[in-house]
C-alpha cells in the first residue's frame, strides 16, 4: 500500500491548514484526511488507515479510484500532447464529442467542453440567452448549481445567500420534495401541485420573457429528491408550449450514477441542454460539457457563440473522459449501479424500519440518502450536534461519506462508485447502521 512520500500524517495536515484554504468551511474546524492513495472503492490515509468511500469522493469518482485504463489515458495524451488551444482540432476532443453524441438523449448532439459543473452553468445560461433572445431562467430552491457568480444565483440553497446580489434574471420555484411536501400533501392525496405551481410563477414572470428553466436530473447534494414519474414529462411539455429551454444539470446525476446514462433518460425526456462534469472523467482530470440540441448547434453555426475558455477542449481532460466513457460499458458500470443499486433501496427501506432515528430514505440507482430527524411526526431534523457524531463514529469505522446538518434536512449520504460490489455495500450499510445507534439514542432520551 503506497502511503505518500515520506511527510507524516501531521506534516500533510499542517502544510495544507497553514497554506490553503478549505471550501465551504470555518478554516480553523477544519481536520482533513490526509489522503494518499486509492483503489476501486476504497482509499487509504498516510497512517495506512483504509476507508470504504460511500460518496465517490464528492459525488464524482463513478469508475472508483485508480482505474488503470484511465491512468494509462492520461499518461499517454501527457506524452503525446498535454495542450491546445481551444481554437484546435484534436483527437482526444473529436472522440469524446462523438461518444458523448452517442450516449446523451435524443437530438443532443455537440458539446461545448469546459472545467466543471459551475463553468458548464454559467456556459448553458449564456447559450439560452443568445439562442432565445429572452432574459430570465427560473431553478428551483432545494438546488445546487455551482459557486461561480452566475451558477450561484442559479442556486437556491442557503450556498447561494452569501453571493447576493448575483447575476439578475433568476426566479426559484419550489421542489417535487414528497416527504417535506411543501404544498403540504401527502404521496396518497398528491395534486402534482409542484407541476402546476411552475407554469403559474410562469404566468407571473411572462413566458414569453423565460429563457430556459434549469433543474438537476435529481437533486443532488440537497437530499436526493427524486421527482414522480411524470413531473419530468410535463414540465417538458410546459417547456415546450412556451418555447422555453429545458436544461437539465447532470453533473451529480449523470454517467451511470442513477442506473442510465443520465437521471432524464429514466423518464424518457429529451432536454435542450444537459450540463455535467464530474463522473464524465470520474474526477481524474478536470472536465465539463454542455451538450446542447441539433437546433441549438445549428443557430451557432451563422452566429456568433459568445463563449471561451483557455481549457475548452483540454486534450488531456478529453482523453481522461474518452477513456472513462471506455470503462462505464466495458466494465458494465451502469448496470452494475442498478443491480447493486436495487440491493441498496431494499437495504434503505430495512434500515428504515429498524432505526427510529430516520424519518425518510430516497434512492435511485447508487444515488441515496438516509434522512435523520428527532421526531418522525414533526420531521424536525437531528441537531447539528448528534450528526457530528453520528460522523464522528462512521469515520472511526472506516467508512467516508458526504453528511449534511442544517434546517433543511440532516442527512447521509450513501453514493458509492459504480464499482461496488455487493459485499462491499453491506460492509458500508453495516457502518451506517452501527452510526445510526447514536441518533436513535438521541431520539429515544427526547
Amino acid at each position: 500500500m503506497n502511503t505518500g512520500k515520506g511527510l507524516s500524517s501531521q506534516d500533510i495536515v499542517r502544510l495544507n491548514r497553514e497554506y490553503t484554504l478549505f471550501s465551504w468551511s470555518v478554516q480553523s474546524t477544519v481536520a482533513p484526511i490526509p489522503a494518499v492513495g486509492g483503489e476501486g472503492a476504497y482509499f487509504w490515509d498516510a497512517d495506512g488507515k483504509r476507508y470504504l468511500d460511500f460518496s465517490s469522493q464528492l459525488m464524482n469518482l463513478n469508475i472508483g479510484h485508480q482505474h488503470p485504463k484511465v491512468i494509462k489515458a492520461i499518461q499517454e495524451q501527457a506524452a503525446t500532447l498535454c495542450y491546445a488551444h481551444p481554437g484546435f482540432a484534436t483527437e482526444p476532443r473529436g472522440l469524446l464529442g462523438e461518444k458523448i453524441a452517442q450516449v446523451a438523449p435524443g437530438n443532443l448532439k455537440k458539446t461545448f467542453f469546459c472545467l466543471g459543473g459551475a463553468e458548464a452553468n454559467e456556459n448553458a445560461i449564456k447559450i439560452a440567452r443568445l439562442f432565445t433572445g429572452r432574459h430570465k431562467i427560473l431553478s428551483r430552491y432545494r438546488s445546487y448549481h455551482g459557486a461561480t457568480h452566475g451558477a450561484i444565483a442559479l442556486t437556491g440553497d442557503p450556498r447561494r445567500l452569501s453571493a447576493e446580489p448575483a447575476i439578475s434574471g433568476v426566479v426559484h420555484f419550489l421542489d417535487p420534495h414528497c416527504y417535506r411536501c411543501p404544498f403540504g400533501w401527502t404521496k396518497q392525496a398528491c395534486h402534482r401541485e409542484c407541476i402546476t405551481h411552475v407554469e403559474e410563477i410562469l404566468q407571473y414572470e411572462g413566458p414569453d420573457r423565460v429563457a430556459a428553466v434549469i433543474m438537476e436530473g435529481v437533486t443532488g447534494s440537497n437530499g436526493i429528491i427524486v421527482p414522480p414519474d411524470d413531473y419530468w414529462p410535463r414540465l417538458r411539455e410546459i417547456c415546450t408550449r412556451y418555447g422555453i429551454l429545458l436544461i437539465s444539470d447532470e453533473v451529480m446525476s449523470g454517467w451511470g450514477r442513477t442506473g442510465k446514462w443520465f437521471a432524464v433518460d429514466h423518464w424518457n425526456v429529451v432536454p435542450d441542454m444537459i450540463t455535467t462534469a464530474k463522473g464524465i472523467t470520474a474526477g481524474y482530470v478536470p472536465l465539463g460539457a454542455v451538450i446542447v440540441s441539433e437546433p441549438i448547434a445549428a443557430f451557432f453555426e451563422d452566429k456568433m457563440l459568445w463563449c471561451g475558455l483557455t481549457y475548452s477542449g483540454h486534450p488531456l481532460a478529453c482523453a481522461a473522459g474518452v477513456a472513462t466513457l471506455e470503462v462505464y460499458e466495458e466494465d458494465n458500470l451502469i448496470e452494475n449501479a442498478r443491480a447493486v443499486g436495487a440491493r441498496l433501496g431494499a437495504r434503505l427501506e430495512q434500515i428504515k424500519v429498524s432505526h427510529i432515528s430516520v424519518g425518510d430514505v430516497r434512492y435511485i440507482g447508487l444515488f441515496s440518502v438516509v434522512e435523520l430527524v428527532s421526531d418522525r411526526e414533526s420531521k424536525a431534523p437531528i441537531p447539528a450536534g448528534v450528526m457530528k457524531e453520528v460522523g464522528a463514529s462512521l469515520k472511526e469505522q472506516g467508512l467516508f461519506t458526504y453528511m449534511m446538518a442544517s434546517p433543511q434536512g440532516s442527512m447521509v449520504f450513501v453514493v458509492p462508485p459504480l464499482c461496488i460490489t455487493l459485499e462491499q455495500l453491506e460492509e458500508g450499510l453495516r457502518s451506517v447502521e452501527k452510526a445510526l445507534l447514536i441518533s436513535d439514542q438521541h431520539v429515544a432520551e427526547k
